[in-house]
């Protein structure tokens, strides 16, 4: 399968039968990212966590259950 990365356009080849491969065909809201780019936003987000001003907003749950 060809895919093409978002950030530097570059063209790659992966397996189609890969997991990878699979979530870009069923979810059409994941992107590909070619390993360098992927290594380089890695290293730059370790970066910006190790600041402290790095704030990951994750889905609050609520838990209200009927008891």
């Amino acid at each position: 399968m060809r895919v093409k990365c978002v950030l530097c356009d570059t063209i790659n080849r992966i397996d189609a039968n890969s997991f990878e491969a699979k979530r870009l065909r069923n979810r059409r809201i994941h992107m590909y990212l070619c390993p360098s780019c992927d290594h380089r936003i890695g290293e730059k987000t370790k970066k910006r966590h190790a600041t402290g001003n790095f704030n990951l907003y994750r889905e609050k749950k609520n838990e209200d259950y009927i008891s």
